[in-house]
């Protein structure tokens, strides 16, 4: 992507009000609202604002928050996460590694198995839809 699309004069130009509202200032989107909460397509979800590839369709599943939940990201080093003490609660902050962007959250009430059986982390990586963009699997 180009450097230019990455500056704030850019991404601002680029995204959507709300886009960049959650992405560059920590906001979230309502829950049941976003393009990927009921999303069950197979593919790769990105960052929306550098294309950084985040999390796979694979470990995607449905939390009842109205939010995209995965059990993990596509490899440990594709989020970055920090203590995020806002809101009055102590949570994790997700953030994409390559741009700095704010995603969402992490939290430790995810599913230990996925429906299919395989195993899970218990995580819950609750990520906005406006901080996605999707890549169907061809």
């Amino acid at each position: 992507m180009n450097e230019n699309n990455l500056s704030e004069e850019g991404l601002r130009k680029r995204l959507t009000p709300e886009a960049y509202q959650v992405l560059r200032e920590k906001g979230t989107e309502a829950p049941f609202t976003g393009k990927y909460y009921a999303t069950k397509d197979k593919g790769v979800y990105h960052c929306a604002a550098c294309g950084f590839d985040l999390f796979s369709s694979d470990q995607k599943y449905d939390s009842g928050t109205g939010w995209p939940s995965f059990t993990d990201p596509i490899t440990k080093e594709r989020v970055a996460t920090k203590p995020d003490m806002g809101e009055g609660a102590e949570r994790t902050e997700v953030i994409c590694p390559h741009c700095g962007s704010h995603l969402g959250h992490v939290f430790e009430d995810g599913p230990t198995a996925m429906p299919d059986g395989k195993p899970a982390s218990g995580k819950r990586y609750c990520i906005n839809s406006c901080a996605l963009s999707f890549e169907e699997e061809k």
